[in-house]
């Protein structure tokens, strides 16, 4: 994991402009398109010419023989969730592992959130939610969900990411953002997210590694399934191999953007070619810019 005092700047860094989720980070403060756009029920009142029908109470009405309306009040505090996955394909990575800059990103979104005052809750899973932690705010919270991924164990080394958002669907109980980190390698996972997605800001970020992209050239070497322990003997130095594994990864990247878009959930891919807070910064600025 990367020196405290490197993170630290890397979060201090981090400007995330966009009306989705972050207005301005820099100015010390950011707003969220669920920040004031939530709702709360606060109390009933008599209804008044201009008033939502939509928002009469008819059971109140019926006892009052008169008309009255729900009233709201605005949310004025993020619900923000950071849902990583810990299976152990995340082990992989050449210069650290895929899991180390995990931990990275999800360390700076909580400081982030804790740094405006937000509540701020933790899910960890691998083939099902194995940890869950609700939203709460401050400086404990934050060290609580630190110290918890610090010294966490997984109870299994496979990947079920449909069962795991699923479990976590159910237990969310107020509209939040959530931060899903993963490598995303699993079997379809669509059908939970568009769930997520009608109660929740939902934003995924793919945690890869340069070597996924291409296989160096050292022989014959076995292949290891980090999940299922299966390996297979292959030539790295064949370039037909090379092509092949070169165009699958392509491929599933493409199909992976393509199956999120038609959904609407936007995905993040972070790897170790470059500071993932310059790649965030990227994805917001763009995403700002198409908003506007």
């Amino acid at each position: 994991m990367s020196k405290i005092s490197e993170l630290l700047r890397k979060i201090k860094n981090l400007n995330i402009p966009t009306k989705d989720t972050v207005e301005s980070i820099e100015s010390g403060a950011y707003n969220s398109k669920f920040r004031g756009g939530g709702i709360e029920f606060s109390e009933v009142r008599e209804y008044v010419p201009g008033d939502d029908v939509k928002r009469i109470d008819w059971s109140v009405s019926a006892r009052h023989n008169s008309l009255f309306v729900k009233e709201f009040v605005e949310e004025k505090e993020l619900n923000v969730y950071t849902i990583l996955d810990l299976s152990a394909s995340n082990n992989f990575g050449l210069v650290k592992s895929k899991l180390d800059l995990s931990f990275e990103v999800a360390a700076s979104l909580m400081f982030l959130a804790l740094r405006n005052n937000d509540k701020i809750g933790l899910g960890i899973f691998t083939d099902d939610l194995e940890k869950f932690i609700p939203s709460k705010k401050g400086k404990k919270q934050v060290i609580r969900i630190l110290k918890e991924l610090i010294e966490y164990e997984p109870k299994s080394e496979k990947t079920d990411i449909m069962k795991s958002l699923s479990t976590l669907n159910n237990k969310l109980k107020r509209k939040s953002t959530i931060y899903i980190i993963s490598d995303f390698i699993s079997d379809s996972y669509e059908k939970p997210l568009k769930f997520l997605k009608l109660h929740h800001k939902v934003i995924l970020i793919n945690i890869s590694d340069i070597r996924e992209k291409e296989i160096p050239e050292i022989g014959y070497a076995y292949l290891e399934d980090a999940e299922t322990g299966e390996q297979v003997l292959v030539d790295t130095s064949d370039k037909q191999f090379q092509k092949q594994y070169a165009e699958h990864v392509s491929e599933k990247m493409k199909t992976d953007k393509k199956n999120m878009n038609r959904i609407g959930i936007d995905m993040i891919n972070i790897n170790n070619e470059e500071s993932f807070d310059v790649t965030i910064n990227r994805y917001f600025r763009n995403k700002g810019k198409m908003k506007n």
